[in-house]
């Protein structure tokens, strides 16, 4: 006989907007009635295995409603990353539950573990319909236009770039700030949306899509400073020799590893360190500062796209809808329309998993340090309603008397 239990799992860096996908699933569900009961796993697919499960129908409508307005996990999240043997546990755990539809919010690794829940399920002969739903900052999910999450995070990066310019403006000197994405340059490419006169800042972009030269960074660097007595740098964690070696690792002496064993890009504020030092050293400017975002652009509360609280409450509610109207397991994308609106559509897991956008080579500069019109095109109407704007003085000289 048919249970009529879901489950949800949030997994991966949390986002200002990931529980606004929860909360659609879960009130979504309840309009069909062959939904007994919606679980919620605790930390992800760690939740699942452990057998840590809450009752979202037991949640009120407006308690729910709340929690979709916070940013963060509200179900906790984990950085485990599946293999075979750990996707036929959670298989294992599904079945012994009784759970026939398992939606699952995260990225790619997410995605990744969703398709082999779903070949498990598939060999075994239960009837499991598994739904991935997008979640990343990094914006670098195959498939979409854009991921939620990934537009809040930018407001964020766009905002702060804008206030470290106004900063950098009234005392002169070089300022670094160092943002997330090891493989997708689009969160570090957010920063120019923070301009608004032709002499702001950032004024240098530096992405991983293009190999990154020492050399060339510094002149670079020292061009700029002596056109405008100044000079705002947005550059990516994820920045790269040609040999596609991080640069954090070629200038530290040591550095921590993630549970994958990539090297730890976030989390410390060693690139942007080494990268100041580099600046006074070799250039001899003083005035040399540097900034991390890290976690701080994922769940800042207070700076969230309308937008993205949108479409990631959207998102939930059409994974349900796929799952109980469709025949098939996928990814839910969302594909841009128009000018600017959206339409969604459920695409086949192998489509999605494991793999990685990077940005289009139509959105980044010829130059490499700066992106188009295009990008900024793309990226606006993400961003949001009620963006803050800068004004300046108009600077009337008034005659010098003594110093005429």
């Amino acid at each position: 006989m048919a249970s009529g239990k879901i489950l949800v799992a949030q997994g991966g860096g949390p986002t200002a907007v990931i529980n606004q996908s929860l909360v659609g699933v879960a009130l979504e569900a309840r309009r069909f009635s062959q939904v007994a009961h919606i679980y919620g796993a605790r930390h992800g697919v760690r939740g699942i295995v452990d057998e840590e499960f809450v009752d979202l129908t037991q949640e009120t409508s407006h308690n729910l409603e709340l929690v979709a307005n916070t940013p963060s996990s509200a179900l906790g999240s984990t950085r485990d990353k599946p293999d075979i043997a750990y996707c036929q546990e959670i298989f294992r755990v599904l079945q012994a539950h009784q759970i026939e539809h398992f939606f699952y919010i995260g990225g790619n690794d997410s995605s990744d573990t969703v398709r082999i829940v779903s070949q498990e399920a598939q060999k075994a002969g239960y009837p499991l319909r598994s739904i991935h739903i997008p979640k990343t900052i990094d914006n670098d999910l195959v498939g979409n236009d854009h991921t939620p999450g990934f537009p809040s995070a930018a407001r964020f990066v766009a905002q702060a770039f804008a206030g470290a310019n106004l900063d950098n403006a009234a005392l002169p000197g070089v300022y670094v700030g160092v943002v997330m994405g090891r493989h997708a340059g689009f969160l570090t490419a957010a920063s120019a949306l923070g301009k608004k006169f032709p002499d702001d800042g950032p004024h240098l972009i530096y992405l991983p899509e293009r190999t990154f030269v020492l050399e060339q960074f510094l002149l670079d660097v020292k061009t700029t400073y002596e056109r405008y007595g100044r000079c705002v740098i947005a550059v990516s964690e994820g920045i790269h020799d040609a040999q596609g070696t991080p640069i954090a690792a070629l200038l530290a002496k040591e550095m921590e590893h993630d549970a994958h064993g990539n090297v730890q890009l976030s989390g410390n504020g060693a690139l942007a360190d080494l990268l100041c030092d580099e600046i006074k050293a070799r250039l001899k400017i003083k005035r040399v500062r540097g900034d991390t975002f890290g976690y701080l652009q994922r769940s800042f509360i207070g700076c969230v796209s309308d937008v993205d609280q949108r479409e990631a409450r959207e998102v939930g509610e059409k994974a349900v809808q796929f799952a109980m109207w469709g025949g098939h397991d996928g990814s839910v994308a969302i594909k841009r329309t128009g000018f600017y609106s959206v339409d969604y559509e459920l695409l086949p897991l192998d489509a999605v998993a494991g793999k990685t956008r990077v940005m289009e080579d139509e959105f980044i500069a010829a130059s490499g340090t700066d992106v188009t019109d295009a990008f900024r095109m793309y990226l606006r109407p993400l961003l949001g309603s009620g963006m803050p704007d800068a004004f300046r003085l108009r600077h009337n000289p008034v005659a010098k008397v003594l110093h005429r």
